[in-house]
This record gives structure tokens, C-alpha cells and sequence, in this order.
């Protein structure tokens, strides 16, 4: 009877996901300096006729708060897969040097391409985010030991320090510093529809790639021994998920700049409401991502009307002090 009963509890929670996600999407819409109401926020997205208030929310909120949603389920899954992936409680793509390896290759793409277009801002994000976790894997793996939880968390506070000071220095000597620290503080200002066209497809094959492994991430995150003995091609599966982790960061970083700690936080939020399956996991932390990256947009709208609070100044306030308390838990607190 309770094995049973299982799947119609996770469906009960996805649900209660959901409306989440729906009261985040509608209250995002609806607050900020200009005064819109519900009303005005649905009739501008499924009306035809143009009005102030629907310019605002087609053209200015509307993409906005569709960048927030994307990039939130892209560092909430990322996150989740970095965590089952390297069996690590504290993996997060801001904290393992791949948002800090994005940053220092959109550095070098604005001061040596200041025309580049988004595409070849996210290729440039993808390849860096690829370096800095190489680099940060590469070190924890140097000495005997292999990889613990410490020393891939310090390599990457190591290699993060470095890629940031690389992206200063490029920034000062080519005079961008202005441009880098736009996309530096993790803003959603100015999104535009043409950018979410080149960057949501990524986003969204990223996503759809991590839930078609959610069955075999699970598996390797309990044993590498125990998938090798189930048939899985472990060195194949690891690949296509690192491939997939740092194509989720470097879109993230391509289109609202460094934002640790999303990645962090929201995996272990969801392990206490569906457990440790990888395959209730993913799809949960999209959810519960893309609602938190919504509500954290529109705090820092709203706190200080009519000026603006950097979103990655909010998400930083909220996830420092949860990343001492995972820390001082041993990583399991919430599992």
C-alpha cells in the first residue's frame, strides 16, 4: 500500500510545485515601480490590444521575468547534477569556479569582440565555464585522496579568486570595467526578447538532456562500483552531465551574470520534500529555482522603489549564511 501510494505523494508535491511557480510568475509580473495589477498582467499576455501598461509588461517585464524563470531552473539543476555527480553536498556552479571561468571568458569577449552578438557571448561563457571546472577538478585531484568535499570547495574558492581577478585585470586595461560589471552583478535589466531566442533553446535542451539521466545520476551518485555493475558507461554518462552542467552555467552567465549559490541552496531545499531520487530531484529544483530566481528578482525591484537592488547582492545576502550552516551540518541537513 505505500509503494502505492508513493507516486500520488510526488505528484501532490510537483503540484504544489507548480502553483508555486505560477503565484511567483503572477507576483513578479504584477509588483515593481510601476503599478500593474493581475488583471492588467493577463490581459497583456493573452489580449491582442496595445496599451501602455501591456508595452510595459510585453516588452519589458514579460522577458525579464522569463530570464529570471530560465536561468533560476538552469542553476537549480545544474547545481543538483554538480552535487549528485561529484557525490558532493556543497557543489554549486558559483562556488566551483564554473560562473567564474563564464566570467573571465565574457571579459575577454568584450574587450576582443565588443561586437559580438549573444551567441558567441554564450559559446565564450560555455568554453570558460569548461575551463574553470577543469581547472578546479584538476587541482583537488593532484594529491592522494582524490576528490573530498574540502578540497574541490577550496580549489574552487582558489580558482574563482583567480578567473575574478583575471576579469578585473581585463576589465581596467581595456577599459570595460563599466560593461564586465553589468553582468558581473547578476541583473535582469534590459533583457530582451532576441536575447531569450538565443539562449533559452540551450537552456531548455540542457534541462531536457539532465531529465532523460535523472535514473542513471541517481545511480552514480550512491556508487560508481554499483552503476558499473547495472551496465552503466559510467565515463560516458559523467561526461555528457559535466558537458550538461557547464552549458546550464555558461547560459546563465551569458544572460544575467555571476549568481552563486542558487545551485547550492535549492537541491538540498527539495531533498526534504522528495528525497534522494535524482529523477524527482531535477525537475523539482527547475521549479523551486525558477520560483526563487522570480521572488529574488522582484525584492530587489521593490525594497527600494524605484531603484534596484543587485539580484546577486539579494541571492547572496540569503545563501552565504546557508552555505555555513550545510557546512557546519556536514552537508546534511536537509537530506
Amino acid at each position: 500500500m505505500e509503494n502505492v501510494s508513493q507516486p500520488f505523494k510526488i505528484l501532490y508535491k510537483f503540484i504544489i510545485g507548480i502553483v508555486l511557480l505560477l503565484i511567483s510568475f503572477t507576483a513578479a509580473m504584477a509588483l515593481g515601480a510601476a503599478d500593474i495589477s493581475i488583471k492588467d498582467v493577463w490581459g497583456a499576455i493573452f489580449a491582442s490590444e496595445t496599451n501602455a501598461s501591456n508595452s510595459i509588461i510585453r516588452e519589458i517585464r514579460l522577458p525579464r521575468e522569463a530570464a529570471a524563470l530560465t536561468v533560476g531552473a538552469a542553476l537549480g539543476v545544474s547545481g543538483a547534477v554538480m552535487q549528485g555527480l561529484t557525490r558532493n553536498p556543497l557543489a554549486d556552479p558559483g562556488l566551483l569556479g564554473l560562473t567564474a571561468g563564464a566570467n573571465a571568458a565574457l571579459a575577454f569577449t568584450l574587450a576582443f569582440l565588443p561586437s559580438a552578438n549573444y551567441f558567441v557571448i554564450m559559446i565564450a561563457c560555455f568554453i570558460g565555464a569548461s575551463v574553470g571546472a577543469i581547472l578546479v577538478f584538476g587541482m583537488s585531484a593532484a594529491k592522494k585522496g582524490g576528490f573530498s568535499p574540502l578540497r574541490i570547495v577550496l580549489a574552487g574558492a582558489a580558482v574563482s579568486a583567480f578567473l575574478y581577478a583575471v576579469a578585473e585585470g581585463i576589465g581596467l586595461y581595456f577599459k570595460i570595467s563599466k560593461d564586465v560589471t553589468m553582468w558581473t552583478a547578476g541583473g535582469l535589466i534590459g533583457t530582451t526578447w532576441s536575447q531569450l531566442n538565443v539562449i533559452v533553446p540551450f537552456i531548455a535542451l540542457g534541462l531536457i538532456i539532465s531529465f532523460a539521466l535523472s535514473k542513471q545520476l541517481t545511480i552514480l551518485s550512491l556508487n560508481d562500483e554499483l552503476a558499473v555493475g547495472l551496465g552503466q558507461n559510467v565515463g560516458r554518462i559523467k561526461g555528457i552531465l559535466f558537458v550538461v552542467t557547464t552549458l546550464l552555467a555558461g547560459a546563465s552567465v551569458a544572460l544575467v551574470g555571476n549568481l552563486a549559490f542558487i545551485g547550492l541552496m535549492i537541491p538540498h531545499i527539495v531533498r526534504a520534500f522528495v528525497g534522494t531520487d535524482y529523477r524527482y530531484i531535477l525537475p523539482m529544483s527547475a521549479l523551486f529555482g525558477a520560483s526563487f530566481m522570480l521572488w529574488a528578482d522582484t525584492l530587489g525591484r521593490t525594497i527600494n522603489m524605484p531603484y534596484e537592488t543587485p539580484v546577486a547582492a539579494i541571492i547572496s545576502i540569503l545563501g552565504l549564511p546557508f552555505f555555513i550552516f550545510i557546512v557546519n551540518k556536514g552537508g546534511r541537513a536537509f537530506s
